[in-house]
């Protein structure tokens, strides 16, 4: 598959030749499931959407029963700038429900495969964009984050996946799932088409209160992979992880020594307090987000005997068991008598998470972390719902902390599937961050 930066020197018939080269390729590879459908919007270069992002005239369901049927009335701000830089909304993927999930398993459209070995996920919940990547079906594509929802699938499946600071990139159009986590970024082949495709998405929008009213925060043009950077790392963090994802961190770390950065050691706050304090906000926000899908304002309506047996059963047969699992926790946490024992001292843990990063970064210009605990699981491995949570053990600290991070592929295991690091910048220091991802992904190649 071309890279992002190849497919921009294209000509229109060139391209225009090249999507229907790829429509055929998709069409050949059914099993993946990565694509809900193909449409296409536009003449310019084709990048995979997800389903919890609006394009006007699709159907846009967030992978959920309880909105099959509705299409989107007008685009999300990403798609218009998409659209005004040449570049076309080609594709809808799949996605965990409400992008509640590590696996996409939990799709109302099934699950979708992992590229690189079909009996593994291939993560969550962007894992449709980050299976048509990693199998040559799209050039690039759009994913979310809310804990880890592109840099998770990234990793599993061995692409590159970047979140973007909270505020950098317009969360206008986007289907909310938790709404002070949720970010909107690309999933590419490599670092410098990710960076080409943050810059046509990043940029204040006053569509977006929550939006961050900032000067210029384009990189790829002053991309600087010998630019020496020091770079904290954390042994300690990484205790618990696989033998494959220690090894890939031992590796990274001599990569980017070699490179001339200054590697630094530090600590992290137990990762058990972040999966606290993430689980808590995160589901009290969906709990007020989807509140909305009730058959009578929004959502697929499913008549009752009256107006209470509506709403039960629209979002019983609406929402899968993962959203709705989400949804009690999510009431529970905010209602009476729990409130100030829950949501507030989980707030609390949030600013002490933020804190801690702040301090680290006022002597750093990176932290290294894996991404997961272990590499692309096979289906049904985490039948258990909070076996599920905590494989996001080293990724929901960013979104909490509202932080800019990239997952790289930086070894393969000895099962055959790619292990990703992360590295993680301090707010809107994107150009530190891909300075320092594109030098560790050159120096990995030249070790081969």
């Amino acid at each position: 598959m071309i890279t992002l930066k190849e497919a921009l020197k294209l000509s229109p018939d060139e391209l225009s030749k090249f999507k229907e080269e790829l429509k055929v390729k998709i069409s050949a590879y059914p099993e993946l499931n990565g694509y809900i459908d193909v449409e296409n919007v536009g003449e310019g270069i084709p990048i995979a959407i997800k389903d919890n992002i609006q394009v006007n005239g699709w159907s846009v369901t967030s992978g959920s029963n309880i909105l099959k049927g509705y299409v989107a009335p007008y685009n999300a701000t990403v798609i218009e700038k998409l659209l005004a830089n040449g570049l076309s909304p080609f594709g809808r993927t799949n996605m965990d429900e409400f992008a509640m999930g590590s696996t996409t398993e939990s799709s109302c459209y099934g699950k979708t495969l992992n590229p690189l070995n079909h009996n593994c996920v291939p993560g969550g919940s962007s894992g449709g964009s980050a299976a048509v990547v990693a199998a040559g079906l799209a050039i690039a594509a759009l994913g979310s984050d809310t804990g880890g929802s592109i840099r998770q699938p990234a990793a599993f499946c061995g692409i590159v996946g970047m979140k973007p600071t909270y505020g950098r990139v317009s969360r206008y159009g986007l289907g909310a799932y938790a709404s002070s986590l949720d970010q909107i970024g690309p999933m590419t082949q490599n670092v410098e088409d990710a960076a080409i495709l943050y810059d046509i998405i990043q940029g204040h929008d006053p569509k977006d209160s929550t939006s961050a009213e900032l000067g210029e925060g384009k990189v790829s043009d002053k991309l600087n992979a010998a630019r020496p950077l020091k770079i904290a790392i954390v042994p300690e963090y990484v205790k618990d992880a696989s033998l494959e994802v220690r090894n890939a961190y031992t590796k990274a770390v001599t990569a980017l020594e070699n490179a001339g950065h200054t590697i630094i050691e530090k600590t992290l706050m137990d990762p058990k307090y972040d999966i606290s304090a993430y689980y808590i906000t995160a589901t009290a926000e969906a709990t007020t987000n989807l509140a909305r899908y009730d058959g009578i304002r929004y959502g697929n309506r499913v008549e009752g005997e009256n107006l209470k047996d509506t709403f039960l059963q629209t979002r019983s047969q609406g929402f899968g068991p993962e959203v709705q699992r989400r949804i009690m926790l999510g009431n529970f946490v905010l209602s009476s008598g729990y409130y100030d024992a829950y949501y507030v001292k989980a707030q609390k843990v949030r600013s002490l998470i933020q804190a801690e990063y702040n301090k680290i970064f006022e002597e750093v210009d990176l932290i290294l972390t894996p991404v997961a605990p272990r590499t692309a699981y096979e289906f049904g491995a985490l039948s258990d719902p909070l076996e599920m949570y905590l494989s996001d053990i080293y990724t929901i600290s960013v979104n909490l902390a509202g932080l800019p991070a990239i997952s790289l592929p930086v070894d393969i295991a000895d099962n055959g599937m790619p292990v990703g690091l992360q590295l993680i910048a301090k707010a809107y220091d994107e150009q530190a961050l891909f300075d320092g991802a594109l030098s560790l992904e050159n120096q990995l190649k030249i070790k081969g």
